[in-house]
C-alpha cells in the first residue's frame, strides 16, 4: 500500500502568496507548475519568447512575459519588484543569474531564492543578496537517497543544511507507548511538535498520549538525530 503524507507541513504552507519565477528552463517550469497547482499566484518570465509561449500554452503560471531580467527597467515594468518572493531559476548563465539576483534585491524584493550550478556560483549569489540558494541536482540526489533509505518519512522541511522538521510514520517500536515513555529529547535529541491521524493533528500533545503504528508524528532536530529514529 502506498502511503502519502498526512499533510501537517503542507497545511503550514497554505497561506496564499505571490511568486515570480525568472527563467523557464526545466527547473523554473517545475517551480511554476507546482506553485500554480498549489493555488498561488505565479508570474513566469524568460528571455526566450518560445519558452514564455509554451508556459502559457501549458498553463503552468497565471501569467508569463518575455523580458531580459538583467535590465532593471524591464523587471519594474513587469511588476516583478511587487512580488513577495522571486525565484531566480537561471542556472546555466552565471552572469545573468548574478545580475538578475542583484537587480531584484536592490529593488527591495523581500525574499529572493536563486538557483546555483556550483558552490562558487552559490557564494556569489549570496554575496549579491540572495536570501536562499538552492542546488537542485544535489538536493534531488539527497532527497532520492533519503526516500530509498527512509520510506517512513512522509515529508521533510529543511531548516538549514543540518536541521529539519519531518513528518514521519510512528515506528513499530513506539506502538502503544506514551510520549513520556519514549523520552524523545533525551534518547534521540528530538522535540516532538505534533501527532496526528486522518489529517487531524494535536500540537504540543499531552505527554500521556499513546502513539500507535499507522499514525504520524512531527519532530524537529538535527538530521543526524533524525536518522537515528527506528524507521
Amino acid at each position: 500500500m502506498k502511503l502519502s503524507s498526512l499533510g501537517f507541513l503542507r497545511n503550514l504552507r497554505r497561506e496564499n502568496q505571490q511568486f515570480a519565477v525568472i527563467g523557464l528552463g526545466r527547473f523554473g517550469r517545475a517551480v511554476c507548475s507546482t506553485l500554480h497547482q498549489l493555488g498561488h499566484e505565479v508570474l513566469g518570465t524568460d528571455i526566450n519568447e518560445k519558452r514564455v509561449a509554451q508556459a502559457l500554452i501549458d498553463q503552468i503560471a497565471a501569467h508569463a512575459v518575455q523580458l531580459d531580467s538583467t535590465e532593471p527597467t524591464a523587471l519594474k515594468e513587469a511588476g516583478i519588484f511587487e512580488f513577495d518572493t522571486v525565484i531566480v531559476a537561471i542556472g546555466k548563465y552565471l552572469q545573468e543569474s548574478i545580475i538578475t539576483t542583484l537587480n531584484v534585491k536592490e529593488a527591495g524584493v523581500p525574499y529572493v531564492v536563486a538557483k546555483a550550478s556550483s558552490e562558487i556560483h552559490g557564494k556569489l549569489l549570496q554575496r549579491v543578496g540572495a536570501d536562499h540558494v538552492v542546488y537542485p541536482e544535489h538536493e534531488a540526489g539527497c532527497a532520492l537517497a533519503r526516500t530509498l533509505t527512509k520510506p517512513a518519512i512522509l515529508e521533510r522541511f529543511d531548516i538549514d543544511p543540518n536541521h529539519s522538521i519531518v513528518e514521519v510514520l510512528v515506528p513499530e517500536e513506539f506502538h502503544g507507548k506514551t510520549i513520556a515513555e519514549l523520552e524523545m529529547r533525551s534518547r534521540y535529541g528530538l522535540n516532538l511538535l505534533a501527532v496526528g491521524q486522518n489529517e487531524k493533528f494535536e500540537i504540543n500533545p499531552d505527554p500521556h498520549r499513546r502513539l500507535y503504528k499507522g499514525s504520524a508524528m512531527v519532530v524537529i532536530g538535527s538530521n543526524k538525530d533524525i536518522d537515528r529514529l527506528p524507521i
